[in-house]
């Protein structure tokens, strides 16, 4: 029994007391009141939180667990774990970054075979759409792939090409009366002249990031969610879905056709939120991703539209967790990051060759607080905005809406206890990915998960660590679509 004066139960704040079944991990019960301990059969295990807050377990739906093949980069043990360390109770692995892609049923279950018993979180898996695998698609549907992921430009990896319209147009005419979201990295660069062209070549010293940022402009952004929608018309009834929008310039279109009644969406990420261009210091390539962090008036009109809550074209927001080794980041020897960083010092802190990815699987509720408390946002709307962008929409989005994402009564008890009062620094101690290397390095940031709890059952707590046996408990989101 979970209870507190302060817990998001729906679109309310409110009391409640959450009475969680030990054998099923399903919420069974739910009171809009403190109830006390005597009010359970002796024995009974109940907390009273208050005045921490009871929040339904956020739903990561955008991270890469790179497991198996690149397991130095990032795996299912250590990413989870730290999901769970910040209140995060599912998330939803990328298809690319793991060797195999899962981009067909046989890659799959070589990464479901090697998720087993290494998730400390419920973990789902979304498919890759690449040139050639049209017909992979819909059994990657029936295999319980939560949705699928195509970039239209260089992915980074060369086992997960970039798609073209053609590929985009067969992937739809697979999946159009499928139960499932369709996904772009939408990044193009536009077809222009030379000179035009000329203005993202890079101009400028590699170590500073304006010299990266010029190389990946707004237009990328445009011209691919142009393309996307231009094929909107081939599978009406196909959720689309654009991850990790950074550019504001965008807004206005995606807007437009949502208005004509395409079914797209966007999300964007926890750095676009909290981090700016202005800020970034030369040769700190913790800070490089694709897109690319923009200036500090963007995110302005990020949070603009995401608080719209009316007509908002972004309904989530997501880690887009990319880590990498240290030395794939070429850190300069100034920056925090390891020991073994790039051998070459030509080319440390280069943007245009580091890895683009930035780590912070875990950290995405307290970044968010701590932005919005920075901004002056009311408390109360901010944690039932947290609860709607990272929840229970990220949790419609994957198909999961059944039983994640929200407290209520038949769904599973994933429940995040957040300290919005406490703060903390962001050092290895509390940077539990496989590799302790981070933009929010060296930040303190407000709020503090005390405790996390999977179906009923902690997993995490400030005080006493990890797991009541030390064990991971999580599940693997394998039941199709519907």
């Amino acid at each position: 029994m979970l209870a507190s004066c302060r817990a998001v139960i729906g679109d309310k704040l409110g009391e409640a007391t959450i009475v969680i079944s030990t054998e099923t991990g399903k919420i069974v019960e739910i009171s809009d009141s403190v109830l006390p301990a005597s009010s359970f059969p002796p024995g009974t295990v109940y907390r009273d939180y208050s005045p921490k807050i009871i929040m339904p377990g956020l739903v990561d739906a955008h991270v890469h667990l790179n497991e198996p093949g690149r397991p130095e980069w990032e795996g299912f043990w250590h990413g989870t774990r730290a999901a769970a360390f910040g209140g995060v109770t599912t998330v939803v692995d990328m298809p690319l970054n793991a060797i195999p892609p899962t981009t067909n049923v046989s890659n799959l279950q070589e990464k479901v075979t090697a998720a087993e018993g290494q998730c400390w979180v419920d973990v789902g898996f979304h498919g890759g759409i690449i040139p050639g695998n049209a017909k992979d698609l819909k059994p990657l549907v029936q295999a319980g792939v939560r949705g699928f992921k195509g970039f239209l430009m260089d992915s980074g990896v060369e086992e997960f090409p970039a798609v073209t319209a053609e590929d985009i147009t067969k992937a739809f005419a697979e999946l159009a009366d499928q139960p499932t979201t369709v996904m772009f990295h939408a990044e193009k660069e536009p077809e222009a002249n030379a000179s035009v062209q000329a203005t993202w070549e890079p101009s400028g010293p590699p170590d500073v990031y304006q010299t990266y940022l010029d190389t990946r402009p707004a237009s990328f952004e445009v011209t691919a969610i142009r393309e996307i929608l231009s094929l909107a018309h081939l599978a009406p009834n196909l959720p689309l879905h654009i991850v990790h929008l950074s550019a504001m310039e965008a807004i206005p279109m995606l807007r437009e056709a949502r208005q004509r009644g395409v079914k797209i969406t966007a999300e964007t990420c926890f750095h676009y939120l909290s981090l700016a261009a202005e800020q970034i210091e030369n040769g700190d390539t913790r800070h490089k991703c694709a897109p690319p962090i923009r200036e500090q008036s963007n995110q302005d009109a990020l949070w603009s539209e995401m608080l719209d809550q009316e007509d908002s074209v972004i309904k989530t927001v997501v880690s887009d967790h990319s880590p990498c080794t240290p030395d794939l980041k070429l850190l300069p020897p100034n920056v925090p990051g390891t020991k073994s960083n790039t051998t070459n010092p030509n080319e440390a802190g280069d943007f245009l060759e580091a890895w683009g990815g930035v780590s912070s699987v875990g950290l995405g509720l307290p970044i968010l607080w701590t932005e919005a408390m920075r901004r002056g946002l009311a408390v109360n709307d901010t944690l039932l905005n947290v609860a709607r962008l990272c929840s229970l929409h990220t949790a419609l989005q994957v198909g999961l809406e059944d039983r994640k994402g929200t407290l209520q009564v038949g769904f599973d008890g994933d429940v995040a206890i957040f300290d919005d009062a406490a703060e903390f620094l962001v050092q290895k101690s509390t940077m539990l990915f496989r590799n302790t290397i981070s933009a929010y390095q060296g930040k303190t940031l407000q709020g503090v998960v005390t405790e996390t709890w999977v179906r009923g059952r902690k997993v995490h707590s400030s005080a006493g660590g990890f797991g009541k046996d030390g064990h991971p408990i999580g599940e693997l989101l394998l039941e199709p679509r519907r």
